[in-house]
């Protein structure tokens, strides 16, 4: 059995992921891309606490749109701000912490 280096409990009862969901602080912006399209960027996440790939997934499952990593920073393809952030809350990030 694994043990967790952080909090010291098993792989499968670790906890430590959600004690840093909710002290991220994230930013959601929109951005303007050529030809017009709009880009959600959520930033802010810490990677070395949070599973940026799966976060990225889960909010690109939710929202039925494409969206790729860059700099530590999720990329969703659309404007997506409102929904953003109720997904984010849904997957277990603080409320007060989104911008």
């Amino acid at each position: 059995m694994e043990i967790c280096p952080r909090c010291g409990l098993p792989k499968e009862a670790c906890i430590c992921e959600q004690l840093a969901k909710t002290t991220q602080k994230i930013k959601v912006t929109t951005v303007k891309k050529k030809y017009g399209k709009f880009v959600t960027v959520v930033s802010g996440i810490n990677p070395h606490d949070v599973n940026v790939r799966e976060v990225a997934k889960q909010l690109k499952t939710e929202l039925a749109c494409g969206g790729t990593i860059k700099d530590n920073n999720i990329e969703l393809q659309g404007e997506h701000t409102k929904k953003v952030k109720e997904k984010l809350i849904q997957i277990g990030f603080s409320p007060e912490t989104i911008e």
